[in-house]
């Protein structure tokens, strides 16, 4: 496994997030953002972000910066159910 990513815990009026971020040669693979429904190629720096209370690696939701930071102004874009597929 590579090196320790940063892990914080933000709180916002949605709840309290841990928030990792990656580096751009820490993301392996392209995900979609929720919060633009644009892919986050490989080496993009991002950040993963999951509830608090009770959020498990399906929870887990890859985001630009950016639109983490203004998702509480702009509503998330993409509904998925947790059985739907999350890429593609």
């Amino acid at each position: 496994m590579g090196p320790r990513r940063h892990e914080t815990v933000e709180e916002w009026p949605d709840g309290d997030w841990v928030v990792r971020g990656l580096t751009g040669s820490a993301a392996g693979k392209t995900y979609r953002c929720p919060g633009c429904d644009q892919e986050i190629p490989a080496p993009t720096p991002h950040l993963v972000a999951w509830p608090v209370d009770g959020g498990g690696p399906d929870d887990r939701r890859h985001w630009h910066r950016a639109c983490w930071d203004a998702r509480l102004r702009r509503g998330v874009k993409v509904h998925r159910s947790k059985n739907a597929p999350r890429y593609g």
